[in-house]
Formats: structure tokens, C-alpha cells, sequence
């Protein structure tokens, strides 16, 4: 598969992001900190990344999660997943949250989030008076059960 080119602007000491496995659908990015900071129980907070990039039109960039984070220490993406607009040039900045009961710290370097790249599908509107009719119709909120 070929990849994407994709213009990246690397203020951190940290290395760009890169694929784990040759099937990573994300890449890892890394906390631009000059010390650690503590994030307590329920606190949350903007972690700057110091990557700046230029996406092409018609692809985002999607920051998500990291599953080991997560499990281990309870830390998440608050917005999941974050949005990156191809218009934008601003720096990447990841939310943190803790859902864990105990302190915990990011240091210089951790990595914090995935970035997955995505191409992106414009819709236009069509307003009708009403909608087909479907199996499902207007069930949600788990009508299926859980079983």
C-alpha cells in the first residue's frame, strides 16, 4: 500500500509519529512536556503535542485513545475521537482525562494518543417531507437488548 504524504512540523524534542507494525492503523504521538504533570482523579487537561500538520483536503486526522493507557492508569481522550480539519495549522493538542481513583502522571515524552489518518466524505443535503421506511425504524438506546 502506498502511503500518504503528509507535511509535519516537529517542535518537540520527540520523534514524529510512526506506525508500531506494518497493520497499525494508528501512529502514537508523545507528550511535549518539559516536566511531568500530574492529572488527578476526574481532572482533566490540554497536553501539547508540538506537532503541527498539513493534511490534505478531503482527509482528517482523527486522535484517539491509546488502549494501554486506558487500561492501566485509567487516562483517556475526553473528545474520542478528536478531529483534525485539513484547514488547520494550529498545534495538536491532546485532552486528557483521568477516570482512575488515584494521581497520575504524564511525563515528557509518554505517548498519550493515537493519530489515525481518514479520508473524509462531504455529504449534501436533500430535504424530503418524510423517510423510507426500514426494519429497524426508529428504535435506539439498546432496543435489541443485551442478549
Amino acid at each position: 500500500m502506498s502511503a500518504l504524504p503528509i507535511k509535519i512540523v516537529n517542535c518537540s524534542s520527540n520523534p514524529i509519529p510512526s506506525y508500531a507494525t506494518e497493520a497499525s492503523a494508528g501512529m502514537d504521538i508523545r507528550a511535549a512536556l518539559s516536566s511531568p504533570v500530574e492529572l488527578a482523579p476526574g481532572e482533566r487537561k490540554l497536553f501539547p503535542t508540538g506537532l503541527f500538520i498539513e493534511l490534505p483536503i478531503g482527509y482528517e486526522a482523527q486522535v484517539r485513545p491509546r488502549s494501554g493507557l486506558a487500561l492501566k492508569q485509567g487516562i483517556t481522550c475526553l473528545n474520542s475521537p478528536g478531529t483534525i480539519d485539513a484547514d488547520y495549522r494550529g498545534e495538536i493538542g491532546v485532552i486528557l482525562i483521568n477516570h482512575s481513583n488515584q494521581t497520575q502522571v504524564i511525563h515528557p515524552g509518554d505517548r498519550i494518543a493515537q493519530l489515525v489518518i481518514h479520508p473524509v466524505v462531504s455529504c449534501s443535503w436533500v430535504p424530503v417531507s418524510e423517510l423510507n421506511d426500514s426494519t429497524r425504524g426508529q428504535g435506539g438506546f439498546g432496543h435489541t437488548g443485551v442478549k
